[in-house]
């Protein structure tokens, strides 16, 4: 895919994305004819990697090392694979690189973000300290602690939206997440006294809601993390850099941070649907709804949405054990 920035660094809002695509698939494109001076020039940064690393050595406190921290990193053979290993150990950190051999092919092949088998077991056999998963383009972070177990995006914000409190960082004490984050997640924060608003699923509406609050905390449970003090965008790198800010601070194993977010079992299904009709407007869906949230009795939550790309409504289901949470989401899964 394409994606088109601004020139203040933002993505551009859907409202201009559809103006765009609009003009290219009417063939009006071919009646717009801007001169060479209002196009603008291209120009090529040679020394673009040492301008980024440099970037992101300086989000990382100056006060703080990673001396003596042992580091595992699955670049996903894709944008990191170079500079991950070079920030890192710059900062003091011991590193150990798996998937950091792109040939064009591979990227994100049983690896990165979406994939951590790996990173687990090479986090257990090199006996490190924490795994940090990026994906292919290098703005996703999947954390994974020294006893091998996943962290995920909720989780990564949690650790550092309370760090980010108690330094003074957290501007309107707010951190924004989707509709789609996990049922402990706005408990954690709630008693970690932080405020909490969930956006439409996707990094552009978060960095919008983001934008429009004040919040400079927000992402997505599958990683994208955006620290809008630092950046624009979510950056694999930057959010990495920030919660190991946390654990040096904190002088904790990652898997004693992980702690503050209790994950609740969550259940997504995807049903095929034929029509799209408002799923508020149909008694059955409705009457299912009340039903499971009732079974739930405040310990979890419902969440039906349609796709906005496919014939599917997303039915979420989640609550305080596997059994139930399994056994009610089949009630709507049949419902729908």
């Amino acid at each position: 895919g394409i994606k088109i920035f601004s020139r203040t660094g933002y993505k551009l809002p859907d409202s201009e994305e559809d103006e765009i695509e609009g003009l290219i698939l009417t063939g009006k494109i071919r009646d717009i004819r801007p001169t060479a001076r209002e196009i603008g020039k291209a120009r090529r940064i040679e020394d673009a990697i040492g301008r980024y690393i440099v970037f992101c050595k300086n989000t990382f406190p100056e006060n703080r090392s990673l001396e003596k921290l042992k580091i595992v990193l699955d670049c996903a053979n894709g944008a990191t694979y170079r500079v991950a290993p070079i920030i890192f150990s710059e900062l003091g950190a011991s590193v150990t690189t798996i998937h950091d051999e792109p040939d064009g092919v591979n990227i994100n092949d049983h690896c990165g973000s979406q994939h951590t088998e790996d990173l687990q077991a090479k986090v257990l056999e090199e006996k490190a300290d924490i795994g940090l998963a990026f994906d292919g383009d290098g703005d996703r972070l999947i954390a994974v602690d020294e006893k091998g177990r996943v962290l995920t995006g909720d989780q990564i914000m949690t650790i550092c939206a309370k760090m980010y409190k108690e330094e003074g960082l957290l501007k309107k004490n707010l951190v924004i997440s989707t509709v789609m984050s996990n049922f402990g997640f706005g408990l954690a924060l709630k008693k970690l006294g932080i405020k909490h608003a969930a956006s439409k699923v996707g990094d552009r509406y978060v960095l919008e809601m983001m934008q429009s609050t004040g919040a400079v905390i927000g992402g997505e449970e599958s990683g994208h993390v955006i620290f809008h003090n630092h950046h624009t965008t979510g950056d694999g790198i930057i959010a990495a850099l920030q919660l190991l800010s946390a654990v040096r601070l904190y002088r904790r194993p990652l898997s004693s941070l992980a702690r503050l977010m209790k994950l609740y079992p969550q259940k997504l299904v995807n049903v095929e649907v034929k029509e799209k009709p408002p799923l508020d407007q149909i008694p059955a869906i409705q009457e299912a709804v009340q039903e499971v949230e009732g079974k739930l009795k405040g310990k979890g939550r419902v969440l039906l949405r349609y796709s906005g790309t496919q014939s599917m409504c997303r039915v979420m289901v989640e609550g305080p054990t596997d059994e139930l949470t399994e056994k009610l989401c089949l009630i709507l899964v049949e419902t729908v």
